[in-house]
């Protein structure tokens, strides 16, 4: 397989329209970096490291090697959880300065489920520009690799690591219908299936994206019942950073329509399709056409 070199034509038109494009200065640009492997970086988000006037960042030692990988070194100023206010106030006054900032979490987009969203809020308040460049991001990489047939999702990040208010959260999100979407640390990764497994429905389709990008990339999908097991099938499975998705609650349609099939197989054990069928429509008040075309269905099943 070919592959692509600084030297490729068609690579040096690409560069020169993100080159050509208008990076303003007192801009503050919160840029995506890799999750795991180093070749997910955009090509915007190289050229907006290598111009910035410095680099906020959460971890300034993964950061320095990040921009190594690239050829880059740029000033680094700390800005994790336990400083975001004190770090927003410097780079405030740098960006009234003229100065462009890039902003980075350790992995991933800065500010979901990381540090950032303190100082952007606080950039924003002081009237200055804020521009996002997107890119890599595990909640939707796991999305996208899950198969979980659902037009919308909800991000929860991780949940709280005391079991009281972890069960609290649950209970919470237990009737959402969209697909469910947690981060989660590897020590924490059983505690939490055994408090899914206590709070929802056994039968929900549960998926596993652990070490997304990364040289041990696993995207496994069970339901949440035999989810416990998978996990304790094999060591390893316990290792890396998780993405979890759980499917959403069942809609009330999606419940009416499994009552009315169980009420169907029920009356089919004891008469023909069409009575069978007339029966149940008169039960649930579902149509009777679509009884009668899946009945045939689950006499052709058995």
């Amino acid at each position: 397989m070919p592959h692509l070199t600084s030297s490729a034509p068609s690579l040096d038109l690409i560069m020169q329209d993100v080159a050509q494009q208008v990076y303003p200065p007192s801009t503050l640009y919160v840029v995506a970096t890799p999750i795991g492997n180093a070749g997910d970086i955009t090509l915007r988000a190289v050229n907006v490291l290598a111009m910035a006037d410095a680099v906020a960042c959460e971890d300034t030692r993964n950061t320095a090697q990040l921009l190594h990988r690239y050829g880059l070194h740029k000033e680094l100023i700390a800005a994790h959880e336990h400083n975001e206010r004190e770090a927003a106030d410097k780079l405030i006054a740098r960006l009234q300065s003229g100065q462009r900032i890039a902003l980075v979490s350790d992995a991933g987009t800065p500010a979901v489920s990381d540090p950032g969203a303190r100082i952007v809020d606080a950039v924003r308040s002081a009237g200055l520009r804020v521009m996002p460049l997107p890119g890599a991001s595990a909640a939707v990489s796991a999305l996208s690799a899950s198969g979980l047939l659902s037009d919308r999702f909800l991000f929860a990040g991780f949940l709280p690591a005391k079991s009281k208010q972890r069960e609290s959260a649950l209970q919470e999100l237990k009737n959402v219908a969209a697909t469910l979407v947690f981060y989660e640390a590897p020590h924490r990764i059983v505690d939490m299936v055994e408090a899914l497994c206590a709070t929802l429905e056994a039968d929900r389709q549960v998926v596993f994206a652990r070490e997304l990008t990364k040289l041990f990339e696993e995207v496994h999908r069970c339901r949440l019942g035999d989810a416990r097991a998978w996990l304790d099938a094999e060591a390893n499975r316990q290792k890396g950073e998780f993405v979890i998705l759980v499917e959403g609650a069942p809609s009330a349609s999606d419940e009416n329509d499994a009552e009315a099939e169980r009420i169907l197989a029920i009356l089919l054990e004891e008469c023909p399709v069409k009575q069978a069928a007339s029966l149940a429509a008169q039960i649930t008040g579902k149509k009777k056409n679509a009884l009668y075309e899946r009945a045939l269905q689950m006499k052709g099943e058995r």
